[in-house]
C-alpha cells in the first residue's frame, strides 16, 4: 500500500461500500459487523456465517438488526427468532425481506401488535391466502385498505368483505381506479348498484356498469370530476353525452373524451387546443379558499397538458399506421408501442421530433436500432419526469463507441464509457478525475482503474463516489484493512 494513501472524507460511506463488496474477506466482514455507525448494511450480505449472525443478534445496535432482518437469505430459525424481537421496526423489516419463508413465520406475525408489520404482510406475495384473508377483518382500517389495494386477486368472499367495509377508505381502496398490482379486480355484479350509489366507490364502479343513456346522463352530471372522467372513457358512452362532456369544466374530463376512438376529429382538435392554451403555472391556479376536492381538481387540470402527451391509447397501438404523422404526441407514442410495424414506419418514428416517440419506438424494436441511432436517441433523451433509466440501458454499444464517448463533451454521455470493461487504463484514469461527479461515480468500480486513481476516488469529496469505489472487487485487501483500522475496528 502506498505511503501517500489518502484518508476518506466519507469514511462511513466507504464502509457501506465495503459491506457490499463481494471480495471482502470473512475476517473483515466480522470486523465490519462491529461498526456502530451507519445503517449496518453488512448484515444484508449473503455470506454471513452462523457465528456472525449470532453476534449480530446479541448486539444492541438497532440498525444492524434491522439490516439483518432485511436479509432475504437468512435461515428460517433465525427469522423465527427475529419475529419475536421487541423492536417493531425489526419485525417489519423481516416481513419486507422474507423470501420463501415458512408458514409458521407468517402465522406468528399475522396478529402482530404493530400496524406496520400487518400492513407489510398485506402487501407480501408469499403470505398464504388463508392468512391474508384474515387481514380483511383486521381491526386497523389502514391494514384492510392496504390489503384491498395489493391483493387484487383475492377470493370473491374477501373482496365482498372489503367492498362493503364500514370505513370509506377501505371501500375506496377495494373499488378504485388504481391498484398496486394488475390485473385489476372486477366487482361482483350484484354489488354494482351499491357501489355506484356510494360516492367513494362510484368513480371506479363506472367502468364495470352497463351504461344506458339514462345512467350515462346522470353520471355525466355528477359533481365528482373523477366520476365524469370514467364516464368519458366508457366504451358504451352515447354520443350526445360524449359531446356534452367534451365541454366539461374539468380539463381532466375533457382529456378522457380526447382519447376516445369515436370522438370526432374537430372535437378532439378543439379539446387539445383548449387545454394547451389554458396551461398556466400551478401556483397561479391555487387558491387558499379552495377546499381539498377543488384543490385536487385544479391540480389535475394543470396536469392535463402533461397527460395529453402520455395517454396510452390501445386502439391506436392496435392500428398504428394511420397515426404515424398525427399532430398529437400521445397518438404517435401509442403507435410506436406496436411491435409489428413495418421497417419504414419504424424508421419514421425513430426520427420523430418528440423524444418520447423516438424512445418508445427504440425500446419496442431494439433489433432494428443500430448503434448510431441508439446513441442519438440516448443523447437527445428528454425524460418527462426524473428517472435513473435511460435509453442506452436497452442497448449494448460496441467498444469503439464507448471509448469515443469517454471524451465526449457531454458528461452524461461520458458516463456510458465505463460499460466497456476493457476500457484502456488511460481512459479510466481520465474519467476518474472528471469534473462531473456522476462520471467519477460511473468509473469508480471499473476493474482497469490504476491503484492511485482508485485511492483518489475513495477519498472523493462526493460520498456516493467514495462508496462506489469501495464496492470494487479489485480493491486490495490491505486497503480494506486500512479503512477498518481507521474506523477503530
Amino acid at each position: 500500500m502506498a505511503d501517500d494513501a489518502l484518508t476518506p472524507v466519507h469514511l462511513t460511506k466507504v464502509l457501506d461500500g465495503l459491506a457490499e463488496n463481494p471480495a471482502l474477506p470473512a475476517g473483515l466482514v466480522c470486523r465490519l459487523a462491529r461498526y456502530r455507525r451507519g445503517f449496518g448494511h453488512v448484515a444484508t450480505r449473503p455470506d454471513l456465517t452462523l457465528d456472525l449472525i449470532e453476534e449480530i443478534l446479541t448486539s444492541d445496535y438497532r440498525w444492524l438488526l434491522h439490516s439483518l432482518a432485511l436479509n432475504p437469505r437468512l435461515p428460517n430459525a433465525i427469522r423465527m427468532r427475529l419475529a419475536a424481537h421487541a423492536d417493531p421496526d425489526v419485525r417489519a423489516a423481516l416481513v419486507v425481506g422474507a423470501r420463501d419463508a415458512p408458514r409458521e413465520l407468517y402465522e406468528r406475525l399475522i396478529n402482530d401488535p404493530d400496524t406496520r408489520v400487518r400492513e407489510y404482510l398485506a402487501e407480501h406475495d408469499d403470505v398464504p391466502a388463508d392468512l391474508l384473508a384474515r387481514l380483511a377483518g383486521d381491526p386497523d382500517p389502514q391494514v384492510r385498505a392496504t390489503l384491498a389495494r395489493w391483493w387484487t386477486q383475492a377470493p370473491e368472499t374477501v373482496r365482498r368483505v372489503l367492498l362493503t367495509d364500514p370505513v370509506d377508505d377501505v371501500r375506496a381502496a377495494a373499488c378504485s381506479t388504481y391498484y398496486a398490482r394488475s390485473p385489476h379486480p372486477t366487482p361482483p355484479p350484484d354489488l354494482l348498484a351499491e357501489l355506484l350509489a356510494d360516492p367513494v366507490t362510484r368513480a371506479a364502479a363506472v367502468r364495470h356498469a352497463l351504461l344506458t343513456p339514462q345512467l350515462a346522463a346522470r353520471l355525466a352530471a355528477d359533481p365528482d370530476y373523477q366520476v365524469r372522467r370514467q364516464v368519458a372513457e366508457h366504451p358504451q358512452l352515447p354520443p350526445p353525452v360524449r359531446d356534452l362532456l367534451a365541454d366539461d369544466p374539468s380539463a381532466h374530463v375533457r382529456v378522457g373524451v380526447f382519447g376516445r376512438p369515436d370522438t370526432p376529429e374537430p372535437v378532439r382538435h378543439r379539446i387539445h387546443e383548449d387545454i394547451q392554451q389554458g396551461e398556466r403555472p400551478l401556483t397561479d391556479m391555487l387558491d387558499d379558499e379552495l377546499d381539498d376536492n377543488a384543490l385536487l381538481q385544479q391540480s389535475e387540470d394543470h396536469m392535463a397538458v402533461s397527460e395529453l402527451r402520455h395517454l396510452r391509447l390501445d386502439w391506436v397501438t392496435a392500428n398504428p399506421l394511420p397515426y404515424l404523422s398525427s399532430p398529437y404526441i400521445c397518438f404517435r407514442r401509442s403507435a410506436a408501442r406496436n411491435r409489428t410495424l413495418p421497417p419504414d414506419a419504424i424508421i419514421r418514428l425513430l426520427n420523430d421530433d418528440d423524444s418520447g416517440v423516438r424512445t418508445t419506438m427504440a425500446t419496442h424494436a431494439p433489433h432494428l436500432v443500430d448503434p448510431a441511432t441508439a446513441e442519438r436517441i440516448d443523447r437527445e433523451f428528454q425524460p418527462d419526469k426524473k428517472t435513473n433509466w435511460r435509453p442506452a440501458d436497452e442497448f449494448t454499444f460496441p467498444p469503439q463507441t464507448l471509448r469515443r464517448l469517454a471524451t465526449d463533451p457531454d458528461p452524461r454521455m461520458r458516463c456510458l464509457a465505463p460499460r466497456d470493461l476493457d476500457l484502456p487504463v488511460e481512459l479510466t484514469e481520465r474519467l476518474a478525475t472528471d469534473p462531473d461527479s456522476a462520471v467519477r461515480h460511473a468509473i469508480a468500480g471499473h476493474p482497469n482503474l490504476p491503484a492511485h486513481a482508485r485511492r483518489a476516488l475513495l477519498a472523493d469529496p462526493n460520498e456516493q463516489v467514495a462508496r462506489a469505489a469501495a464496492t470494487a472487487p479489485t480493491l486490495p485487501v490491505a486497503e480494506m484493512d486500512r479503512f477498518l483500522t481507521l474506523a477503530g475496528l
